[in-house]
C-alpha cells in the first residue's frame, strides 16, 4: 500500500522493504548492517519464515531455555541473534516487522529500551484499534492478558532498533521445544506456553496487520518502498554480522552441562 502525499510533508523518510518467507538469519543479517552501516531509518515486514527455527537473544544459554534432547533429535535450527530479548520459535506462522531509526528520527523520543518501547506500542494502537484488548504489558504486546508479540532490541551511539516476532499463528507442538524461563514477565504467573500465548489470527487478517502498520508508520514517517536487491547489491565487503546458527556441538555441549549439573545434584542430595 502507498501512504497519501499529503500525509508524507514535514516527515523523515523510512524506507520500507517487504518480504515474505525471507530466512530469519538472513534478515537479522540485513537488519544488523542496516543498524550499523546505514544512516537511513528503515522498517523491514517478512511475512513468515520457511522453516522452524529457535532465535534467542544475544545472552541466551541453551541449556537454561531449551529442552535440548528434542532440539537435537528434531534438527531444529537454533540462532543467537545480536539483540537482547528473550527466545522464541518462529515459522510460517509468525509475522516479522523491524524498526531500525536514528536517534533523532523521531521528536522527543529518549533513545532508551523502555520510552522506545512504549512508542512502538503507539504503532500498534493504531493498527489495533477497536480489535480486542491491545496493549503493552511489561516488554509484550498482549491481548488481555496474552502475549502474541515478542521485542527485543539494540542501541548504538546513533541509532537503534525494535523488532518483534508476531504469533499470527503458531503451531502447538513446536512450543515443547521452550522450557519455562527462569526470567519471565510477572503477568505471566507460571502459566505454561499454551495458556501465556494467543494467536493473532483470531483478532486480524495478515494483510490487514501489515496494511495497518504501513498506514500507522505514515503517522510519524514519510514511507516509500525499498527493494530487496538495492541493498544487497549495496552491501559492504567489511561488514560480519553476529547473529549466528548455533552448531550442533554447541547444542550437545549444552546437553553435556545440564547432564553434569543433575549429576551434582544427585550426589549431593542425602
Amino acid at each position: 500500500m502507498t501512504i497519501p502525499q499529503s500525509q508524507k510533508i514535514g516527515r523523515p523518510l523510512m524506507k520500507l522493504i517487504r518480504l515474505r518467507g525471507w530466512p530469519i538469519l538472513q534478515q537479522l543479517h540485513i537488519e544488523e548492517q542496516l543498524l550499523r552501516t546505514s544512516s537511513e531509518n528503515w522498517c523491514i515486514i517478512n511475512d513468515g519464515t520457511k522453516e522452524p527455527t529457535i532465535v534467542m537473544g544475544v545472552s541466551g544459554k541453551p541449556a537454561e531455555l531449551l529442552e535440548i534432547k528434542p532440539v537435537l533429535h528434531d534438527q531444529v535450527p537454533v540462532i543467537k541473534r545480536f539483540t537482547g530479548g528473550g527466545t522464541v520459535i518462529v515459522d510460517g506462522g509468525t509475522i516479522f516487522v523491524t524498526f531500525i531509526c536514528n536517534k533523532d528520527a523521531v521528536p522527543d523520543l529518549q533513545p532508551y529500551p523502555r520510552p522506545i518501547m512504549s512508542w512502538s506500542s503507539l504503532i500498534y494502537n493504531e493498527v489495533f484499534h477497536g480489535t480486542g484488548d491491545f496493549h503493552l504489558r511489561e516488554n509484550d504486546y498482549v491481548f488481555g492478558n496474552r502475549k502474541f508479540g515478542g521485542n527485543a532490541q539494540s542501541i548504538t551511539k546513533g541509532r537503534w532498533i525494535h523488532h518483534t516476532s508476531f504469533l499470527w499463528d503458531y503451531e502447538i507442538r513446536n512450543m515443547a521445544y521452550l522450557k519455562l524461563p527462569s526470567r519471565a514477565p510477572e503477568y505471566r504467573s507460571a502459566r505454561d506456553h499454551l495458556e501465556f500465548i494467543c494467536r493473532m489470527k483470531d483478532y486480524i487478517s495478515r494483510s490487514d496487520f501489515i496494511d495497518g502498520t504501513i498506514r500507522a508508520l505514515g503517522t510519524y514517517f514519510s514511507v516509500e518502498s525499498e527493494e530487496m536487491e538495492a541493498i544487497q547489491s549495496g552491501r559492504s565487503t567489511k561488514f560480519s554480522p553476529s547473529s549466528r546458527l548455533l552448531t550442533a556441538q554447541e547444542i550437545e555441549s549444552a546437553l553435556c552441562e545440564l547432564e553434569s549439573r543433575k549429576s551434582v545434584a544427585c550426589s549431593s542430595s542425602p
